[in-house]
């Protein structure tokens, strides 16, 4: 034990050389590297985790710089979890960090989770959320769930028992909100310190999770507002009779994006069936971004970013067959329920993938 390195937080009481200890045997998957992810990532390396796995299939963009800490402007065009992994081994050698440089799926989820002790969720988008609760649920791994909207953010601990009970996060949102309810980052905007505060937030919880303290937030849902410095907390209750999959088999077969209030024949899921959607005459592919964001397209299609759609809306009249896309699927499916406001009778559909699936169609 580097007892010079983690002294400050050794002589805490309730802590000491046994809570360091337990760090160091602890191994924690952090799902996401971004707004959340990368300030829970720089603690939690620093306070000595002994093993550290990061989930993430984006690279680092522009964009991204202003909140996510672990990246700098020579990143820009990498794979995250390696620029993530070698930041973090800069920091503390010590940490051995594990890099999967790959979209959670049903598919994979169960095998990445398995062998971790705890899971930290800094995922931005609902599907995700549920498809991490429900394996964690499978595997009996404790979930750091974290979410920010604007200038406001909140944090809780799902599958730890506290009281008896073991709460999940759909004990906490039993039904998943309409697809364009709710933003991400990329409509709605946030300022960096809040991100770095839910990440800090999120780390704490591991970390006390780890050490066995009785203080977690297991049904508790912490909210916190950077406008006004308050902080509040909403207790939530075990559902007895929630629905989930509760086996492997039901896991892999669970469809997500229709408990998510996706319609299958309204998002495509492959470059496949977007080449196939394509082909068909008539078809025009809608890039919602805006125009700085990257990798450009170098497929044929048309830029409207989706804060100029309602105005632009027009354009699309030419076009029987319309497919959105954007950075990860969430704009282009908010695009999608607005052209369908105007043009019920065309055939509209989205790219849930985003254009980072697809480097085939990207410069």
């Amino acid at each position: 034990m580097d007892l010079q390195r983690y002294n400050r937080q050794i002589i805490l009481p309730d802590f000491g050389r046994r809570g360091q200890e337990k760090l160091a045997q602890a191994k924690v998957l952090v799902i996401g590297a971004g707004g959340l992810g990368c300030p829970a990532l720089q603690l939690l390396t620093s306070s000595g985790v002994g093993h550290i796995g990061i989930v993430d299939f984006d690279i680092v963009d522009k964009h991204n710089l202003h909140r996510q800490i672990l990246f700098t402007e020579a990143d820009i065009g990498c794979p995250k979890v390696e620029v993530a992994k070698q930041a973090l081994q800069h920091l503390n050698s010590q940490v051995t960090i594990e890099a999967y440089n790959t979209q959670l799926t049903q598919q994979n989820a169960l095998a990445l989770i398995a062998p971790y002790d705890i899971v930290l969720d800094g995922t931005d988008n609902f599907n995700t959320r549920y498809l991490v609760n429900d394996a964690c649920l499978l595997l009996g791994k404790p979930l750091v769930y974290g979410a920010i909207f604007r200038y406001e953010g909140q944090v809780s601990v799902f599958n730890v028992e506290k009281n008896g009970q073991r709460t999940s996060y759909r004990d906490l949102f039993p039904q998943a909100p309409a697809p364009d309810e709710v933003p991400n980052c990329n409509e709605a905007g946030v300022l960096p310190t809040l991100s770095a505060l839910i990440g800090t937030l999120q780390a704490n919880e591991v970390i006390k999770v780890l050490i066995g303290s009785t203080d977690v937030l297991a049904h508790k849902l912490l909210l916190f507002s950077i406008k006004t410095c308050q902080t509040f907390t909403i207790d939530y209750t075990l559902i007895a009779d929630k629905q989930y999959p509760k086996t492997p088999e039901a896991f892999a077969s669970y469809d997500y994006a229709q408990f998510c209030g996706h319609s299958p024949l309204e998002q495509l899921t492959s470059d496949t069936h977007l080449q196939a959607f394509l082909s068909e005459e008539g078809s025009v592919l809608i890039d919602v971004r805006l125009p700085e964001e990257q990798p450009k397209l170098r497929y044929p299609h048309i830029q409207i970013p989706l804060q100029e759609l309602e105005a632009r809306i027009t354009e699309l009249a030419a076009y029987p067959r319309v497919c959105f896309i954007c950075a990860a699927g969430i704009r282009s499916e908010k695009a999608l329920h607005i052209a369908k406001k105007h043009y019920p009778e065309k055939v509209l559909t989205h790219y849930a993938g985003g254009v980072k699936n697809i480097l085939a169609f990207t410069e």
